[in-house]
C-alpha cells in the first residue's frame, strides 16, 4: 500500500475508464472521424526472437500522429477531449490536506468519510516542522526545521494536544454526545478518506498546481503520488497535460 507523508496517509487506485486513445477518438468526432491502437512492432519483434508468451493488448501504442494530436490538444488547451477519462482514487490525508484538495471542483466527485456515523479511533498526522516565510509572503514556508531540539518540543507540544481533543472527543461520546457534535473537538491534523472521481483535465489540473514548488509541501507529496498511479495509464496525454 503506497504511503503518502508518514505511515498513515495513502493515495490507492481504485479504479478507472478510457485510455490515450479515448482522448484521440474524443477529439477526431468533430470530423466524424476515429483512429485505432497501432502496433509497437520493434516490441513485438523482440519478443518474438525471445519466444515470450504476449497479449496483443501488450503491444497497443498510440500512432505518431495520434500522439502529435493529443500533444496540440493541450498545448491549445482544448481539454474537453480530456474531460471524458475518468480516475477514482481511494485517499487518506489529514483534513487539511482534504481541504485544499477539496477547492478543486470543476470535473470532480468526493465521498468522504462521516464522522457523523463513524466513532473510531482518529489518527493524527504529526507535522515535518517548517519555519515561517522570511520574504513577506502571507503563505508557505521558509524550509524544514533542522534544530533537533525544538523539533522535539513542537512535537511533544502537539502530541499532547491531539491526545487531550481525542480524550475529550471520546468523552463526550461516552456521555451520549452525538458524534456529529462531539467531532468539533477534533483538529486538522486528524486524518479522513475519501473516493475521488475525477476527469483526466481535473486531476492534470490538481497535479499542475498542487505539485508547483511553491505548494504547500504535504499536498505538493500527494500530488505527486497522484500522478505516480496516473501517469502509467494515460502516459501519453499525462505527460502533454502536466508538461
Amino acid at each position: 500500500m503506497p504511503k503518502v507523508i508518514d505511515s498513515y496517509g495513502r493515495v490507492d487506485y481504485v479504479s478507472h475508464m478510457g485510455s490515450d486513445l479515448t482522448v484521440v477518438n474524443a477529439a477526431r468526432v468533430s470530423f466524424n472521424k476515429q483512429s485505432e491502437w497501432a502496433v509497437d512492432t520493434a516490441a513485438q519483434a523482440r519478443l518474438q526472437t525471445s519466444g515470450s508468451v504476449y497479449r496483443e493488448g501488450d503491444l497497443q501504442v498510440l500512432s505518431p500522429k495520434d500522439t502529435r494530436l493529443i500533444g496540440y490538444l493541450a498545448k491549445h488547451n482544448h481539454w474537453t477531449p480530456f474531460a471524458h477519462p475518468q480516475i477514482t482514487l481511494l485517499i487518506k490525508a489529514p483534513i487539511f490536506v482534504r481541504t485544499q484538495l477539496f477547492k478543486h471542483k470543476v470535473g470532480f466527485t468526493e465521498n468522504e468519510v462521516s464522522r457523523r456515523y463513524c466513532t473510531d479511533a482518529p489518527q493524527f498526522y504529526t507535522p515535518e516542522w517548517r519555519m515561517a516565510p522570511t520574504d513577506g509572503a502571507k503563505q508557505g514556508s521558509s524550509g524544514f526545521a533542522t534544530d533537533p531540539i525544538l523539533h522535539a518540543d513542537w512535537d511533544r507540544l502537539y502530541n499532547k494536544s491531539a491526545l487531550e481533543a481525542v480524550e475529550i472527543y471520546n468523552l463526550l461520546l461516552g456521555e451520549g454526545v452525538a458524534p456529529e457534535q462531539a467531532r468539533a473537538v477534533l483538529p486538522q491534523g486528524v486524518y479522513t478518506e475519501w473516493w475521488w472521481t475525477g476527469s483526466l483535465s481535473a486531476y492534470a489540473r490538481v497535479c499542475r498546481l498542487r505539485g508547483d514548488a511553491h505548494a504547500q509541501w504535504e499536498v505538493q507529496e500527494y500530488a505527486a503520488a497522484i500522478s505516480g498511479i496516473i501517469a502509467p495509464l494515460f502516459p501519453v496525454a499525462w505527460k502533454a497535460l502536466t508538461v
